[in-house]
Order: C-alpha cells, then sequence, then structure tokens
C-alpha cells in the first residue's frame, strides 16, 4: 500500500520556514529532464558551436545553477532520485533497471514527486522516457502519475518506437498501461503534443499541475529531424549528429515553453530544465559527441562529468531572472523544496535532498550541502566542501586512463576541476576523513 501523505497547507509552511513563504506560492510545474546531456551542452553553459535558443531564453528569464550534481551517472538511479529526493540506494534502485519487459522497478513504496503534488490537489502527468521498471505494477500510475504517455525501457528507436539495444527486440510505447502504436512520427515531437494538450487542457482549470517530460534524447539512438542535421553539416562526427539531436531537443522544449506562453499560464508556472547525467562515450553514441569542456568523465563515471550537469529554473516575477547561482545544489533537492512550498508533511521520511528555496532567493545564501556522496557498483566519491574523493574511478571520456595509485583520486575543487591532479598522496589524512565518512554513508543509505 502506498505511504498515505496528509497535507497540512499555511500552517505548516509559515511555521517551518517562515521567512520563505511565497518565494514559489505553490506553483505549476513543469519538469523537463534530458537525457545524456553533456555539462556544458547549452549555449549559456559555454558550447559556442550548439544552437539552444529556447534553453538561453529560458536562462534569461531565469536562474542558472553552475554547480548542479545528480544522484547518479546512469539513467535509472539519477531519475529515482530525482523523483523521491533520496540517494539511488535508499530509494531502491542502484542501478540501472532492466529494459526488457517484465522486470520490476522502484519500490511501489516510495513516496514520489508525482504522489506529492497528488496529495497537494495537483493533475499530474509524465510524458517520455520512465526506465523504472516495466511490470504493470512498477509503472508511472502507480507511482503518482495521473497519466502516462512514453516507453518503458531505456531507450527507443524514435520513429518505429522499438527497443533495439539488445534481443528480443520489442515495440515499446504505452498510453497509460495500454500498449499504443503511431509508427513513423518522431517520439520527441509526440511528447511535445501530449505535453501540449495536457497544459491546454489546464488553461481554464482551477487545479494546479505538475507535468514530468523525461526526454529520451540526446541519447542514442542519434535521430532528429533533417534540418537540424544541415544546420550542422560543417561539424564533424561525434559532435555532427549530437549537436543536431541537441537542437532538436531544444526545439522541442520551445513547443512547450510557447504553449505556456499562449495560455497565460506561463507566469503561474515554474519551469526547471536538467539533464540525467553527463554524455555518453558509448559505441551507440558514436563514441562521445558531447561537451563536458575541463571537466573529466562521462557517463557512467564519477568524475565532474559524468554528474555535474546544467539546470536551469524560471519562474518570472517569483524568482530572479538572468542570474546565476554558483552554489553546490542537487537534484535531489527539488523534492523537499516541495515539500517546504506545498505544506505537506511527509512524516518520518527521511529525504537527502535539501530545501533550496532559499537559494533560489539570494546568490549569498551557503550551499545546504556540508557533504553529497555517489555510489555506483564499485565506484564511489563523496564531497566535504571543497574536497572530493573518487574511489575506483571510471574515466569513460576516454583522455586519461586511471590505473594503479589513482584507485583513490583527491582534488580539490577550489583550485582544480579538472580532476587532473591527484592529491591523494600529499593529504591522506584527508582520503582518511573522506573515506570514513563514505563508510558511515554507505551503511546508512545500505550501499554496503
Amino acid at each position: 500500500m502506498k505511504r498515505m501523505v496528509p497535507l497540512l497547507i499555511g500552517v505548516f509552511l509559515c511555521c517551518a520556514h517562515p521567512s520563505l513563504a511565497g518565494i514559489l506560492g505553490q506553483p505549476n510545474v513543469v519538469l523537463l529532464f534530458a537525457d545524456d546531456l553533456g555539462t556544458l551542452d547549452v549555449n549559456c553553459y559555454g558550447s559556442e558551436d550548439l544552437s539552444t535558443p529556447h534553453l538561453n531564453s529560458l536562462a534569461d528569464r531565469g536562474l542558472r545553477f553552475t554547480q548542479c550534481y545528480v544522484g547518479s551517472p546512469v539513467c535509472s538511479p539519477s531519475r529515482a532520485s530525482l523523483l523521491t529526493g533520496r540517494h539511488p540506494h535508499r530509494a531502491g534502485v542502484p542501478g540501472n533497471v532492466a529494459s526488457k519487459p517484465g522486470f520490476p522497478g522502484m519500490p511501489v513504496e516510495e513516496m514520489t514527486m508525482g504522489e506529492l503534488f497528488q496529495s497537494a490537489g495537483y493533475k499530474t502527468a509524465l510524458f517520455g522516457k520512465w526506465h523504472l521498471g516495466t511490470l504493470p505494477e512498477y509503472g508511472p500510475l502507480n507511482q503518482g502519475f495521473d497519466e502516462f504517455y512514453g516507453h518503458k525501457a531505456g531507450c527507443i528507436d524514435n520513429f518505429s518506437h522499438f527497443f533495439y539495444w539488445s534481443g528480443p527486440h520489442f515495440h515499446d510505447l504505452w498510453r497509460d498501461t495500454q500498449e499504443h502504436f503511431e509508427d513513423g512520427d518522431y517520439f520527441p515531437h509526440l511528447v511535445a503534443r501530449e505535453a501540449m494538450r495536457f497544459i491546454d487542457d489546464r488553461a481554464d482549470d482551477e487545479e494546479p499541475f505538475f507535468l514530468f517530460l523525461p526526454f529520451n534524447i540526446p541519447h542514442y539512438p542519434l535521430q532528429c529531424p533533417v534540418k537540424f542535421r544541415k544546420h550542422y553539416e560543417s561539424l564533424d562526427e561525434p559532435r555532427k549528429s549530437y549537436a543536431a539531436t541537441v537542437s532538436a531537443l531544444d526545439d522541442t522544449i520551445g513547443r512547450i515553453i510557447r504553449k505556456l506562453d499562449q495560455t497565460g499560464l506561463r507566469d503561474d508556472t515554474l519551469v526547471i530544465f536538467l539533464s540525467d547525467h553527463g554524455h555518453s562515450t558509448e559505441e551507440r553514441a558514436n563514441f562521445g559527441g558531447g561537451n563536458a569542456g575541463p571537466y573529466r568523465g562521462a557517463k557512467f563515471s564519477l568524475f565532474e562529468g559524468g554528474i555535474r550537469v546544467p539546470m536551469i529554473a524560471s519562474l518570472p516575477g517569483k524568482i530572479p531572472e538572468g542570474e546565476t547561482r554558483d552554489q553546490l545544489v542537487t537534484s535531489l533537492d527539488w523534492f523537499p523544496t516541495f515539500v517546504a512550498d506545498l505544506g505537506i508533511d511527509v512524516g518520518g521520511l527521511t529525504l537527502d535532498g535539501k530545501d533550496i528555496a532559499p537559494i533560489l532567493k539570494s546568490s549569498e545564501r551557503p550551499s545546504p550541502h556540508e557533504t553529497f556522496h555517489w555510489q555506483l557498483h564499485n565506484q564511489w566519491a563523496v564531497r566535504e566542501g571543497d574536497w572530493k574523493l573518487v574511489a575506483n574511478a571510471s574515466d569513460t571520456d576516454h583522455r586519461i586512463k586511471v590505473e594503479g595509485d589513482e584507485k583513490l583520486f583527491l582534488s580539490n575543487m577550489a583550485t582544480d576541476v579538472t580532476e587532473r591532479n591527484n592529491l591523494s598522496k600529499k593529504h591522506p589524512e584527508i582520503v582518511n576523513h573522506l573515506t570514513n565518512l563514505h563508510e558511515e554513508w554507505a551503511k546508512d543509505v545500505g550501499a554496503n
């Protein structure tokens, strides 16, 4: 049975956070989640060879975060931590959930962002990539979403909507719990169509809404409309196909934001954009194409390029516009931020994210995270202040091979965000301290 959450609007909010009441004001929420997008792969993050005008505009009308981390460098655990505000191990999704039909996923006992908003009277929908379980009981409709349109596996062909990652291949497009066929139509455009229909339905509705749009691009296969391929004809592979797919993502997002403007809902809607983790260097992704800039690593890596992502938040009139936030924040922080804003009592639920409403309000407020932890299989990392320790590191951007005594890699992020200079031998006391913190954390979340 799902956890029942009482709704305590107003009194709880004012008593628990008297200085924060009204910062968000219980808005509609549209959460845009990219798939395998590189750390710097938006114009406003420094990639000069890409065209992302709609995301740039979103940043102009909101906040751009320069030090945002996700809970894991792979798909399923990153999604679980975003939706629950909990570390992936605590949320029961330490690694990728199996894509083939018939497999369980994120435990249904977990409280998701969808359920949080439902308990506050919001209409909820998820259109896009699920990747948190293929069995019906683990689907979005049992995890807090009134509507679902999308695929359950880790990736699909964008036109046939078949899963081709490994055999046997199978069709994977669903509306709610029913298999659905729209052969030949570009899947991100179908997601946008459903999102725009949902927004239109809400235009004259007093009921607020939460719309979660986990896109499946620029994850492989790198498919997009021809006009974007032509735009990048001068680039070489693998950047060419990747860049075209990023622009297809940006264009699709632009359609949704325009619909918010057209319906008059934009000023009442918090729009959040971020990626699930860094870009892929897998063979299916042409061995790269994404841009992590100075940051080491990519998807699957706990170096910065695997877990540090672009994030933008915009709510005109409620949070500042055209500003940056350099504090350490995480994807896990949105759940507790909404808990505070909605005034929801979650009882004894342990949350690993923190309320970041103070940071939304002011660039001077400190990060709420004294420490943060990650683990994927035997690879783990911990950051405390400026110190970051990565153990059993996987450098998936392939520029530098990690071996030998570099299995414990210590960096000071204030002086070397590139993670090229291993300080572990110079500071063994810090290595021991961070290792002890990791062991305590691993025991707490069940990652041993």
